[in-house]
């Protein structure tokens, strides 16, 4: 197999532990593309937190932000596309949360027509709301404020629970209003729009090209990824990865510390 298109996660995939794209890595990534190979990022991530991950590789791919919900152009800082939950299922879907798993805390994330709209706020929280991360930049609002557009995806967060127990914890209540899924263990699950996965964002930017689920490599290390992994022709799991990823996966590589996706890609084009 000779992968016509590249898609690969960002955090704990593309990246070392230090948030860095190796120099092995890059020249892995930029031999494929120099080679004709189309490159996607696929991420949890916001289309506001691509440009450090474009900055590293030196050049700027089409990106799959939000777990598929949104199609972000880093090249003209375009929103693509994006895939909402709408106001009645953000308020059914806070009310089953809060049901589910008491204390917990609500956000959501919102795009407008560019990574950084400052017409559309776009991290917003309940009051009191715990960020995951150590780079906090949420806007608090009030439940009602919090619930009253609509947004790609909704975060739900308990500081010290774990995301696999929250995660199916809540799946005995949730009906079609959307879909779970994390990217880390330490207290956050994700609702997306139902149907919406890192899949189905990769085969929008896939299919306008001629390019088939076999023709695609992916690279993942979460629950999230786990989609992206069965539905492309190789699915390859981190050595570093969750076990639902690396039962997803066709094959699993070295951990992101050890140059794993560039390992895999220097088979065909580093040779």
């Amino acid at each position: 197999m000779l992968p016509t298109m590249i898609a690969t996660d960002v955090d704990g995939t593309l990246l070392d532990d230090e948030e860095r794209v190796t120099e092995r890595t890059r020249a892995a990534v930029r031999a494929a593309v120099a080679a004709g190979a189309t490159f996607v990022l696929a991420t949890g991530r916001p289309p506001r937190w691509i440009r450090p991950v474009v900055d590293a590789l030196g050049f700027a791919p089409m990106s799959v932000c939000a777990n598929g919900a949104v199609l972000y152009d880093p090249a003209t800082d375009r929103i693509v596309s994006a895939r909402t939950l709408p106001v009645d299922a953000l308020q059914a879907l806070a009310e089953i949360a809060e049901h589910a798993i008491p204390g917990v805390g609500l956000a959501v994330e919102r795009v407008g027509r560019s990574a950084h709209d400052s017409a559309t706020p776009q991290f917003v929280s309940s009051p009191g709301y715990e960020h995951a991360w150590l780079n906090p930049d949420n806007t608090e609002v009030s439940r009602e404020d919090l619930l009253s557009a609509p947004a790609v995806k909704l975060l739900i967060r308990k500081a010290g629970a774990r995301s696999a127990d929250m995660a199916a914890e809540l799946a005995r209540y949730l009906g079609p209003e959307g879909d779970i899924t994390y990217s880390t263990n330490n207290g956050l699950i994700e609702v997306v729009p139902p149907g919406i996965s890192k899949a189905t964002g990769i085969d929008e930017v896939a299919a306008p090209l001629g390019i088939t689920a076999a023709d695609i490599v992916a690279f993942g290390d979460m629950p999230n990824d786990v989609p992206m992994l069965r539905w492309s022709g190789l699915g390859v799991a981190m050595g570093n990865a969750h076990p639902d990823a690396v039962a997803a996966a066709d094959e699993v590589t070295a951990p992101n510390t050890e140059d794993g996706l560039a390992r895999v890609l220097e088979r065909w084009w580093l040779a």
